[in-house]
């Protein structure tokens, strides 16, 4: 399992570097996202989720902690 701490960057960074992890990734890949920023901790889960991907949130009032498994075959940047 892969770690991709991302707490000392805001948005929009932070779901650039998880779309380039889901770009190259092979299916079946575990990740565990460190977020801070309010903005990336509504919006990445929800894109993960979107995709299909396997995604466990775990929370606090300062830390989203995020672990992914890549389930679907993901092709672009959009």
């Amino acid at each position: 399992m892969q770690l991709l701490d991302l707490t000392p960057h805001v948005c929009p960074l932070p779901l650039i570097k998880v779309k380039l992890w889901l770009k190259n990734a092979e299916l079946g890949s575990a990740l565990v996202v460190l977020l801070k920023d309010p903005g990336s901790r509504q919006d990445i889960p929800a894109y993960l989720t979107a995709l299909g991907n396997t995604v466990r949130v775990i929370e606090d009032d300062t830390l989203l902690r995020i672990e992914v498994q890549k389930c679907t075959q993901h092709l672009s940047l959009q």
